[in-house]
């Protein structure tokens, strides 16, 4: 049973509706914020024109407005899947994330940014070019695929192996997922950004930029040439940090997704 609210000359608003319009509006909030500065978000802001437009025509019987809309309907739909395919995918996967911590797992959690973090702290004193981009709610088995596997333990040892100059395994990046390192060698994604502010980046950071833009994963970075620190997410790269500012944003930013994988 429909709850009338109030009327709007030809349109009677009703519990129901103000429900549905809140769900809607939260779901393309969404959407607009995780689009948000992006040529895809300037594309989703004239969907919404086109939907207004579109609503408006039906709602003032203008028929051959609603009639042209009608034709192009399900083209700019198709056209609009394809556009944002990428973009789509990370929004869902947003809406899938948990980020209520487990603290049963908490020992295990530590033991792996713990490894991580000595991992990246030598290999930047010795300037070794590093790429591990660590999974989170989205799986990564497309990218592990195109390396070598070695569903390992994680260790600060495994990691100086694999990232050593002479290794075999050294180009290319390492997927950590849990507690394990699924491959290395891994040929990652490169983001279309050469540039970031007045300077220009190389392959490793290019690579760790289109890993978070295309999922949801992190991206750690040691530059071969200065042994600066960089994490990647989102499609940003956070330059020169420190080696206690890495270890805060693994914690911040892995948390739950490392606790979720730790108990498979």
């Amino acid at each position: 049973m429909n709850l009338e609210l109030f009327s709007l000359g030809f349109l009677t608003i009703t519990l129901v509706d103000v429900i549905d319009i809140l769900i809607v509006s939260f779901l393309f909030y969404r959407i607009y914020v995780s689009l948000r500065g992006t040529i895809a978000g300037q594309i989703f802001i004239g969907m919404i024109v086109v939907l207004v437009i579109a609503f408006t025509s039906k709602a003032f019987h203008l028929k051959t407005m609603s009639w042209i809309f009608n034709v192009f309907t399900d083209f700019w739909m198709i056209a609009f899947l394809v556009l944002l395919q990428p973009e789509i995918r990370k929004f869902l996967v947003s809406l899938t994330r948990n980020w209520f911590v487990d603290l049963f797992f908490g020992e295990n959690l530590n033991l792996v940014i713990d490894e991580i973090t000595a991992a990246v702290i030598e290999l930047s004193k010795k300037k070794y070019g590093a790429l591990i981009v660590v999974v989170r709610s989205t799986e990564l088995k497309f990218i592990a695929e195109t390396g070598i596997q070695l569903k390992a333990e994680i260790s600060k040892s495994l990691l100086l192996s694999i990232f050593q100059p002479k290794s075999p395994l050294h180009d290319g990046g390492v997927i950590v997922k849990g507690r394990l390192i699924e491959a290395a060698r891994c040929t990652l994604p490169f983001s279309s950004k050469q540039r970031i502010g007045d300077g220009t980046i190389g392959l490793r950071h290019r690579a760790a930029l289109g890993i978070t833009e295309q999922t949801d994963a992190i991206a750690i970075v040691v530059s071969e040439e200065t042994g600066n620190i960089s994490i990647a997410e989102d499609g940003v790269l956070n330059q020169n940090i420190t080696a206690q500012e890495l270890r805060r944003e693994l914690n911040e930013r892995m948390t739950s997704t490392l606790q979720r994988s730790l108990r498979s």
